[in-house]
């Protein structure tokens, strides 16, 4: 199998991005009067972080299945790692509006 070692490369990247997400969580600087927006402003930040960083493992995993699929010749496998590709691209982008919401908060609440 030469495609292993890129897989092996593909789950190495998933795990570090994964670990620099989570370890690495921007934490908005809120410093506002009213906490319950402050509240909802970092919630819905972390929301959005999380949902992202599903995403991307998310695309992550089904490439990797996808390449899988693609390597053995089982189309249904290649399917399958398409289709999660797709789910996660879709959990990325909403993670990303889900941190543009809590920036959003933070920002009105100036």
């Amino acid at each position: 199998m030469r495609g292993f070692p890129w897989i092996l490369a593909g789950i190495g990247v998933g795990v570090a991005v994964t670990y620099l997400l989570f370890v690495n969580e921007p934490e908005p600087a809120y410093d506002t009067s009213y906490d319950g927006f402050t509240d909802a402003a970092r919630k819905t930040y972390a929301w959005g972080t999380r949902k992202q960083a599903e995403g991307k493992l998310g695309s992550v995993a089904g490439a990797i299945k996808e390449g899988v699929g693609n390597l053995t010749g089982n189309q249904n496998l290649a399917d399958e790692g398409t289709a999660d590709r797709v789910v996660g691209d879709v959990k990325d982008a909403a993670g990303r509006v889900g941190q543009a919401v809590g920036q959003t908060i933070h920002d009105l609440n100036k």
